[in-house]
C-alpha cells in the first residue's frame, strides 16, 4: 500500500470549518494559533464566526485554507499517523503551499505570510471584472486548450486547472473567456460555466503577480520537503529547494496540472490518497483520474477516527 496525501485549494473554505478539529486536539489549536500570531490578526475567528464573503476574499482563504490543512496533519500526528506510509504530497494550487508545510519544507509561519501576500498579489494583478475563469465540462484537455487558443483573438485566453478527464478551466481576458465558452459548446462541450471567482487565476494576466512572489519567496527559508512534492506545474515529483522556489513562481502563471500528478502519483504505485482539509473536491477529481485508487477525506475529528479504524 502506497499513500498520497493531497491539499485543496481555493473553493473549498467555509465558515466553521477545523474547529472541531481545533477543539478536539490541542495540536490542531495550536496551527490556529501559529496562523494567527504570523497574521498579526484573529483570522480563526474569521474562519469559524465570520461572513462567508469575508472568509472567500482570496487574501484570507488561501491562508485559512492551509491553516485548516495543517490543522488536520497535526490532529493525524496526534495520532500515529505520520508521513512514513506516505510516498508523495501534493496540493491544488494554493494547496501546493499546505504540501509543503506538511512535508517540513516550510514553516506554517512562513506559509501564512506568503499566503496572504500570494492572494493579494493575485487579487490586486487584475482590475475586477477585467479577467474571468470558466469550467468546460466534457472536453479533453486537448480540446479545452485549442478552444482557449482560438478564443484569445489577441487576448489572454489559456488552460489553467487540467482538473479530471471531463474538467478543464480556462482563464483570461473575459471577453475571451466568454468566447471560449461559446467555442467549447460548439465543439462538444456538454457545459460551459463562468466561474464566480474574483481573478483569472493561473495565467499570463498573473505575471505582476508572479514577480511580487519571487521576491516573497527570496527571503524565506525552504528546506527538503520528508517526501517528494508532486509540483503543479511540472505534474513530477520534486524535492531540491531551489526548484522548489522556482516552481512556486511559475505556478502563479502556469496551469495547475492536477489530472497529471493523479496519473504520474498512481503509476508510482499509490493507491491511496488522502484529502486533508476542507472539503472533498479532490477526492471526485482523482477517481475520475486514476482506476483502482481510493480516496479519504481527512477533515473532522469524525474522518480521523475513521482513519484510524
Amino acid at each position: 500500500m502506497s499513500r498520497a496525501f493531497v491539499f485543496p485549494g481555493q473553493g473549498a473554505q467555509t465558515i466553521g470549518m477545523g474547529k472541531a478539529l481545533s477543539d478536539a486536539y490541542p495540536a490542531a489549536r495550536a496551527v490556529f494559533d501559529e496562523v494567527d500570531e504570523a497574521l498579526g490578526e484573529k483570522l480563526s475567528a474569521l474562519i469559524w464566526e465570520g461572513e462567508q464573503d469575508a472568509l472567500t476574499l482570496t487574501e484570507n482563504a488561501q491562508p485559512a485554507l492551509m491553516a485548516t490543512s495543517l490543522a488536520a496533519i497535526r490532529a493525524l500526528q496526534a495520532e500515529a499517523i505520520g508521513l512514513d506510509k506516505v510516498a508523495f504530497v501534493a496540493g491544488h494550487s494554493l494547496g501546493e503551499y499546505a504540501a509543503l508545510a506538511s512535508a517540513g519544507s516550510l514553516s506554517i509561519a512562513d506559509t501564512a505570510r506568503l499566503l496572504r501576500v500570494r492572494g493579494r498579489a493575485m487579487q490586486q494583478a487584475v482590475p475586477v471584472g477585467v479577467g474571468a475563469m470558466a469550467a468546460l465540462l466534457g472536453l479533453s484537455f486537448e480540446q479545452a486548450t485549442e478552444a482557449a487558443e482560438r478564443a484569445a483573438q489577441g487576448q489572454v485566453c489559456q488552460a489553467a486547472n487540467d482538473n479530471d478527464p471531463g474538467q478543464v478551466v480556462v482563464s483570461g481576458h473575459r471577453e475571451a473567456v466568454e468566447r471560449a465558452c461559446a467555442i467549447a459548446k460548439e465543439i462538444g462541450a456538454k457545459r460551459a460555466l463562468m466561474l464566480p471567482v474574483s481573478a483569472p487565476f493561473h495565467c499570463a494576466l498573473m505575471e505582476p503577480a508572479a514577480q511580487v512572489m519571487a521576491d516573497a519567496l527570496e527571503s524565506v527559508e525552504i528546506a527538503a520537503p520528508r517526501v517528494p512534492l508532486v509540483a503543479n506545474v511540472l505534474a513530477d515529483a520534486v524535492s531540491d529547494p531551489a526548484e522548489i522556489r522556482a516552481l512556486l513562481v511559475r505556478q502563479v502563471t502556469g496551469a495547475v496540472r492536477w489530472r497529471e500528478s493523479v496519473v504520474f502519483m498512481a503509476g508510482q504505485g499509490v493507491t491511496e490518497f488522502w484529502e486533508i482539509g476542507a472539503g472533498k473536491a479532490l477526492s471526485g477529481m482523482i477517481k475520475r483520474c486514476a482506476e483502482g485508487v481510493t480516496t479519504r477525506a481527512v477533515g473532522t475529528p469524525e474522518d480521523i477516527a475513521a482513519a484510524l479504524d
